[in-house]
């Protein structure tokens, strides 16, 4: 018997997908609610997991095509049975999905090559299910979920980069590498944002001391009793929430000639992953509590760079922050993520000499960015927002009092 995979139904903002690998070839045995393929959208990776388990019988669509909801994949027979069934000539219209030789000879796919560098991993310590002993993408997050921890010694790029072609001597190379839908709908919407919204940032500093003194007191008694590190987000998404309070129009957005208030605080929070940048929603921030905050924000960024975050996970928001700082960014100008009005940039923290009562000392200080759109935030409101934070971030108390 045979059993057609189709394309998932698809979320109702989304029109269709792109087909980026598939984990089987015709031949192949694979189980009930194996990964068959990888679809990407403008917003994350979905999975197509087998229905039934069995051999592949035939690929209908090849790697890079653009898929609709509904639409046949594959060919599947069902049963212990077909397993001595041999695949038909000609069966698949896909190339073999390419595989990367890793130093030591490990063979990887390039989903399961991303996770290895992105968490800094020994490909010779993870076992290959795939086809050959080739490490898959499963595997890899199989391997991290027994270990946690990555290698310290092995270093891993921002990015993927491509493999360069070989050197010519005294030639010039170049390479053209098409867009990811991610990166696509990213560009989309910054240009968009640029293009509707007139945005301007205003800048403060902020004196880490306190918050440095109030982590390091209590961090190890946090982490013992949460289970998650205590860093520097949950403070500013519980002091942001606060200023938000105060001024309800930075966490306003324009619709149409009205100007549309929200009278709840679901604050996004940017995440880097090898495919672009990500921003999940942290929903009714203001209700949740500092250990909510840390382990929502650890488990969106872990399954952000797996691929596994939901697409409703990234809908919505009506402020956000990004934290540059952890790439090393002194200052920059965040784009706001229309609909929204505003967010908050944070940077690296970097000792430097200031004035305290009269007397110049050296204390780590951060500058913030605030960008807003001037249509409905005026100049007067968003310099004293960024003041409110970095008067809640200076003396961490307010955020308990909410004064």
């Amino acid at each position: 018997m045979t059993v057609e995979v189709r394309v998932p139904q698809l979320p109702e903002s989304v029109a269709d997908a792109t087909l980026v690998a598939w984990h089987k070839q015709p031949g192949d045995a694979i189980s009930r609610d194996e990964n068959l393929a990888d679809l990407e959208t403008d917003k994350v990776v979905l999975e197509v997991p087998a229905p039934v388990a069995g051999v592949i019988r035939e690929l209908k669509v090849e790697t890079g095509a653009t898929v609709t909801g509904g639409e046949l994949l594959a060919v599947i027979a069902e049963g212990e049975a077909a397993e001595a069934a041999p695949a038909p000539a000609a069966a698949s219209t896909t190339e073999p999905e390419p595989v990367v030789e890793a130093e030591g000879g490990a063979k990887l796919s390039p989903a399961a090559r991303r996770l290895v560098e992105e968490n800094r991993l020994d490909p010779g310590d993870i076992a290959g299910s795939g086809r050959d002993g080739r490490i898959t993408k499963g595997d890899v997050v199989q391997h991290l979920s027994a270990h946690p921890e990555p290698a310290p010694e092995r270093a891993a790029p921002a990015t993927p980069v491509p493999a360069a072609p070989p050197p010519v001597a005294g030639g010039r190379r170049e390479q053209r590498v098409p867009m990811t839908r991610l990166r696509a709908r990213i560009a989309q919407r910054l240009v968009e944002a640029q293009s509707t919204q007139a945005l301007l940032t205003t800048f403060n500093e902020v004196d880490m001391h306190a918050l440095n003194a109030l982590r390091g007191r209590y961090k190890e008694a946090f982490e013992k009793k949460h289970g998650v590190r205590l860093g520097f987000m949950s403070f500013f998404v519980k002091a942001c929430v606060e200023a938000l309070r105060r001024f309800p129009v930075v966490n306003a957005s324009v619709e149409g000639s009205d100007i549309l208030y929200h009278e709840y605080f679901d604050v996004g929070v940017a995440v880097s992953t090898d495919r672009g940048l990500v921003v999940p929603i942290l929903r009714d921030a203001d209700l949740m509590s500092f250990a909510d905050i840390e382990k929502a924000v650890t488990g969106y960024a872990q399954r952000a760079r797996e691929g596994t975050i939901t697409l409703e996970e990234l809908t919505g928001g009506t402020f956000s922050v990004t934290n540059g700082g952890v790439f090393g960014s002194l200052m920059s100008t965040p784009i706001v993520n229309a609909p929204q009005s505003a967010i908050l940039g944070m940077h690296k923290v970097q000792p430097r000499p200031v004035v305290v009562d009269g007397q110049v000392v050296v204390r780590p200080m951060m500058y913030l960015a605030l960008t807003y759109d001037h249509r409905i935030v005026d100049g007067r409101e968003a310099v004293q927002f960024l003041v409110a934070v970095k008067d809640a971030i200076e003396d961490p108390s307010r955020l308990l009092l909410q004064v």
